[in-house]
């Protein structure tokens, strides 16, 4: 069996006509599995070991008569089997669990959990989202960097995740949200002085213009530099922020010269705030993604707010 898991000789066979609370606990992990696409994943987000997750998996699978998952090396892709299974369990074990809450009271739906980056969920998503919240959706969002929270997706603890790389395997759904489109900008008074040189010196002119940046490594402007210049980057940037709001504001105060995604600065630019040192026919863009979990929705605002997003993105 892949996803690491590993069969546990010592569970027993679930007896025949087992009670009734016994087959519900299968279906609640059989939904963990489903929805986090891991048994490992489902384990965690149970607080079960792993060979106890197999082990009911199993026997779920013998009492069905019919697979529910196809283990890879990572992760397990559910059947055809699964995807009825869990069409018809979802929304009922779902509202079990709504009922059980402590300080729920049963009332209302579920939070609808949602990350990404601050940036884009701060001054786009929250925006598009601010009239869900009059009509009773309750959010809960979280920030971070697109690799852990794919993890925590994977894991159960989010329903939505806006990322800048379409998560690999099938264990996550991803549609594309928006294209992000990179712009080399700075301050009108460094434009000016880098102006003067740009045209015989090329990218070399902006050598003495402070490099501010999101991260040490410098991963936006590295491959700005290898998309329109077709040369590596070796500067070491004056300023690091590790929020890309940061960057736009220091830039705009003078501190030096950035790339930035252009719907986070095209206020300052078409404010004269911030200059383009460059518009190349071929800008560089990166795809975001809004990402779930297979299956059915945890709650049913989710839908709400994945289709939300995805039609106000349109305008991003």
């Amino acid at each position: 069996m892949s996803d690491g898991e590993t069969d546990d000789p010592a569970a027993p066979p679930a007896p025949a006509g087992a009670a009734r609370p016994a087959d519900l606990n299968l279906l609640r992990t059989f939904l963990a599995v489903y929805r986090s696409g891991s048994f490992t994943a489902a384990a965690q987000l149970l607080g079960l070991s792993q060979p106890t997750v197999t082990a009911q998996i199993r026997a779920l699978e013998r009492r069905s008569g019919r697979d529910l998952f196809e283990r890879l090396p990572r992760g397990a892709a559910p059947t055809p089997v699964a995807d009825e299974l869990a069409a018809r369990v979802a929304a009922p074990l779902d509202e079990l669990a709504a009922a059980a809450a402590p300080g729920e009271g049963g009332a209302g739906s579920a939070p609808v959990h949602l990350a990404g980056p601050a940036e884009l969920l701060c001054t786009r998503a929250m925006p598009a989202l601010a009239p869900l919240a009059a009509e009773g959706v309750r959010l809960r969002v979280a920030t971070g960097l697109t690799g852990p929270l794919l993890e925590e997706l994977r894991a159960g603890r989010h329903d939505l995740v806006i990322a800048t790389v379409r998560p690999r395997g099938r264990s996550l759904v991803a549609v594309p949200l928006m294209d992000e489109e990179f712009v080399l900008v700075a301050a009108p008074s460094w434009a000016e002085r880098a102006a003067d040189r740009a045209a015989a010196e090329g990218p070399s002119a902006l050598r003495g213009v402070p490099l501010v940046a999101y991260a040490e490594d410098l991963p936006i402007v590295r491959r700005y530099w290898r998309h329109v210049f077709g040369g590596r980057l070796s500067w070491r940037a004056a300023l690091t922020l590790p929020d890309l709001r940061g960057v736009l504001s220091a830039v705009v105060a003078g501190a030096g010269f950035s790339v930035l995604p252009r719907y986070l600065c095209r206020e300052a630019l078409d404010s004269g705030a911030l200059v383009a040192l460059r518009e190349p026919d071929d800008p560089p863009f990166n795809t975001c993604y809004l990402v779930r979990r297979p299956g059915p929705p945890s709650g049913p605002d989710v839908d709400r707010v994945h289709d939300l997003l995805l039609r106000e993105a349109r305008g991003w």
